[in-house]
């Protein structure tokens, strides 16, 4: 007997592809992946850290991988349903149970696992390094400013730098310049009085 309160916490747009699901879950069974419940549906974790997860849509069913970015996909199943937003997460669709080849859904599934072992995943891009050349120029005439300037970490150096050029006139980054200089000089952060 199924437990019934799997039928419920399996993502599904009105109760479709429930066999297909549990066909999926018969084979995830076979790996070391924990099942847990996230956002209302399976995900399945290796020491906690999310590596696939399954639900069903109206059109198709679907594995997902969470970093199936780093997967070979040799035989060309992954798609990433958000090209501009999604950096990692693809899928892997099916319309059908004869679709799922337990085969390759396994060694996908193991090859996840293990990248998630080796700990891949894709860092967050760092921001770009700003630099200000007027503000460059008045450290230059300042050394003092230049000297609190580094007092600052690089997170609050690059608040000043964004604020700054963030100006699209150069009157403008000038009068910020003059706005922040007694600040840079007072050791106070630029949004200091937030936090």
């Amino acid at each position: 007997m199924e437990p019934t309160s799997d039928k419920k916490n399996i993502w599904n747009s009105n109760h479709l592809w429930e066999e297909e699901l549990l066909l999926l879950k018969s084979i995830i069974d076979k790996t070391e992946l924990e099942e847990t419940i996230k956002w209302g549906g399976p995900v399945y974790v290796y020491n906690k850290k999310n590596v696939i997860g399954i639900g069903g849509f109206k059109e198709y069913f679907t594995i997902w991988f969470f970093n199936g970015v780093f997967l070979k996909d040799e035989k060309k199943k992954l798609i990433n349903a958000q090209e501009d937003k999604t950096k990692s997460l693809r899928q892997w669709r099916f319309t059908s149970k004869e679709e799922v080849n337990e085969k390759e859904v396994l060694e996908y599934i193991l090859e996840a696992i293990e990248n998630e072992k080796q700990g891949k995943i894709i860092k967050p891009s760092k921001k770009e390094t700003i630099v200000s050349e007027l503000l460059l120029k008045e450290m230059d005439q300042n050394p003092a400013l230049a000297e609190a300037f580094q007092k600052f970490s690089p997170y609050k150096q690059y608040e000043f730098l964004e604020y700054i050029e963030t100006a699209k006139q150069e009157k403008t980054k000038l009068t910020r310049i003059e706005k922040v200089i007694p600040m840079i000089l007072g050791n106070v952060g630029l949004n200091d009085k937030y936090r």
